[in-house]
Formats: C-alpha cells, structure tokens, sequence
C-alpha cells in the first residue's frame, strides 16, 4: 500500500514494512520528522521519539494535528499515507532541480509493461485480493492462494470467451440439422413404431447433452489448468512445486 511512497523516499525497508507492528511503526513515524517532514525544532521532538513511553500514541495525535493532518490515530493506514505524501511534497521541495532533471522510464521498459499490465499490481493489497476473489466468483474460476495466477486466468476467460466478438458468436442462433431416424438403430422395441421414434429423439436429445456437459467440463480444466501452469521450482526438494 505505502511501497511506492516509501521507496521515493528512499526508506531502509519500503517492501517489509507494517504499520500494524508498534515499535516498528513509531520508529518510522520518528524517522520521517526527523528526516523528511521536519515540522517540530529538533529540541521539540524528544516525545516523538520516546517511542517506549505509554504516552506516545498523545504525542503522535499531538503531531497529527501540528501538521493539519485530516485523520486520527484510530485510521493509522489512512494517517501514515497522508504524512508520506507530506513527505514526498517536501522532499520535491527541497530537490526541485534533481527531480525536473530525471530522465523518462526506456521505451523498452514502458513496452514491457504495456505488454503485461499485470507488472506493477500489488498482490499483497486488500483491496486487490478482494476484488480478484469477487471476479472469480462471478466467473466460476477455481480459488487459488496465488491472486495474480488467479487473476491470470480471470484475463483469459474473459479474453476467450466474453469479448465482443466471442459473445456475438455464442449468440448467434444454432443451425438444426436434419436427422433421419431410421439410420439410428433403438437397441429395443416396445412394440410400438411411434414409441420406436420418441425412443430414438429422447436418446438423441440425450447425446446431445452428454455432449454440452463434456464441453463445460473441458471448459473448467482448462481454467484450472491456467491457474496451475506456472509452477515454482523449490531447488532445495529438487522438484518442482508448490
């Protein structure tokens, strides 16, 4: 949720931090007035950094409302993406010219990621997770604990079977084609010859549904099979895994 922030900010831990973790969280907050946002005087920030003391979650709402930030202690997530984006105004401020001086991203490298959009998504988000796992309910895909595999294989369905031109094909209305029924041996007779023909339409219409029923099941391994087609290889039990 923070990564791309924290990394702008040259943070020690952008990937590995949890702002769930206490001590972690009020080291990051003593490090972010110390090195980034810089509001209290360096001799005012003694109870920010106290960070053992029970009066410190006082101390950081205090801080909250210094800096004019729009949430309370109780909406950490929300308050900590506020003090970063803080952070990064700041940090332009003071580094204009380093940054008006950057380069673009190489063509080669926004064509990669033209080519998989699926690149810069974070797997890890909630609200990442929660929205694959909705598209695939809706969809039927089989569940995985990987979420972009899953979401993987949401792309393909769709892709395959519910673009435009795949939706107007499974609309379009099946052609009936002649069937002569004395070319289709019964098996048995109950005597009757009209009884012999709805015999032999009832086993037809029967075939044809075996038929429907394999196609959906056909349909359904090839969706798990696109979840599943990309295995890891685990180098220590010399076998490939999940």
């Amino acid at each position: 949720m923070f990564r791309r922030k924290l990394t702008a900010l040259d943070y020690h831990n952008p990937t590995g931090f949890d702002c769930k973790d206490e001590t972690e969280f009020r080291n990051f907050v003593v490090w972010l007035e110390d090195q980034k946002i810089r509001h209290y005087k360096i001799e005012d920030r003694g109870n920010l950094r106290n960070i053992a003391s029970s009066e410190w979650p006082q101390y950081f709402e205090k801080y909250l409302q210094d800096v004019n930030c729009p949430f309370s202690v109780q909406e950490r997530p929300e308050a900590v993406d506020w003090l970063l984006g803080l952070a990064v105004r700041f940090e332009y401020g003071d580094n204009v010219e380093k940054y008006r001086n950057c380069t673009p991203a190489s063509e080669s490298s926004n064509a990669q990621k033209a080519a998989d959009p699926l690149i810069n998504l974070d797997s890890n988000n909630p609200d990442f997770k929660a929205g694959v796992m909705a598209l695939a309910n809706l969809l039927k895909i089989q569940r995985h604990d990987d979420y972009l595999l899953m979401l993987k294989a949401i792309r393909i369905l769709i892709q395959e079977r519910l673009t435009p031109e795949a939706v107007a094909k499974a609309g379009k209305a099946k052609e009936g084609l002649s069937v002569s029924l004395d070319k289709h041996i019964l098996g048995f007779d109950t005597g009757d010859a009209a009884l012999n023909e709805a015999a032999k339409i009832l086993r037809l219409l029967h075939i044809e549904e075996l038929r429907e029923l394999q196609t959906r099941i056909n349909e359904a391994i090839v969706a798990v099979q696109a979840i599943i087609a990309d295995p890891k290889t685990d180098h220590r039990l010399g076998k490939v895994g999940r």
